[in-house]
């Protein structure tokens, strides 16, 4: 292994940095930067999306929106990530808020975007599952950045692996590994990203309430569990018959995204726009 070590890829080498802008008193990091920017595509995307015909939301519910779901994503995230994998941080309070070191659960992300849509819904009157088809669409763009930047930081490295674009990462040993941050960012964000842009710009999808959302759940569910057979699973850490945690967190995702994907057409009616254009049978 050491051998092959030797002749593998370097991340090193690289030349990458997790600092993307370097003002000397203010650092900006390629993972925060990531963030950023899904955000603002996200919103921007919504824009687009609420102007087509039977949109579940009106533009000017969308800044409002876009704070709900960045709480969700922050709090969600870091609050799954304690749960799921470090439960021994509730025992240190201060350590919580540290989220300069690291430490986001998609799981956990997803959930809090779910309970800020779910809130953000009841506040205004809108139909929620409708507005989960839209945001499907939108989030796979920033999964993908934020997987990038895992990348960009030589964080979240895969097992040891002989394939030729394997790597040897600086804190994962003198191994060769699988770059299992960019497997994430091509299914999950690429791939998925495209499909649901399809779907919504191609077909009715949207008008048959949660096949979009389904279709975004069972793809998450599907490629993060493929995905973990590759990644390193978490020391310590352990799912349920034989599972890594990652994978035992999939399986209800993907049995849920089914359910809504084969139950979607029953739901489907005449859809009445909130921004007041003309409604959609």
């Amino acid at each position: 292994m050491l051998a092959d070590a030797a002749s593998a890829i370097q991340f090193k080498d690289l030349g990458l940095s997790e600092i993307a802008l370097d003002l000397g008193f203010f650092k900006i990091r390629w993972y925060s930067l990531a963030y950023i920017v899904g955000i603002i595509f996200g919103w921007w995307q919504l824009i687009k999306m609420v102007q087509q015909p039977g949109a579940p939301m009106a533009k000017r519910h969308i800044d409002d929106f876009i704070f709900y779901a960045t709480l969700g994503i922050i709090l969600g995230g870091r609050f799954g990530y304690i749960l799921f994998y470090r439960p021994e941080l509730l025992l240190s309070p201060l350590e919580i808020f540290k989220l300069w070191e690291g430490g986001m659960s998609f799981h956990g992300g997803v959930l809090g975007v779910v309970i800020a849509i779910l809130l953000f819904c009841r506040k205004n009157g809108l139909n929620w599952l409708r507005l989960h088809d839209y945001i499907a669409v939108v989030y796979p763009a920033g999964h993908l950045l934020g997987r990038l930047a895992n990348f960009v930081n030589g964080e979240l490295w895969g097992r040891e692996t002989d394939v030729s674009w394997g790597m040897v990462f600086p804190d994962g040993g003198p191994f060769v590994r699988h770059p299992s941050q960019l497997y994430h960012a091509v299914l999950e964000g690429l791939l998925l990203g495209l499909v649901l842009w399809y779907m919504f710009w191609r077909t009715d999808a949207r008008f048959a309430p949660g096949k979009l959302v389904g279709v975004f759940i069972l793809g998450m569910g599907v490629a993060r569990f493929i995905v973990e057979f590759y990644r390193e699973p978490d020391e310590g850490v352990y799912g349920l018959l034989g599972m890594t945690m990652g994978q035992t967190l999939c399986v209800p995702m993907i049995v849920g995204g089914i359910w809504l994907i084969a139950t979607s057409k029953a739901r489907r009616q005449r859809v009445e726009s909130v921004a007041g254009t003309n409604s959609v049978a």
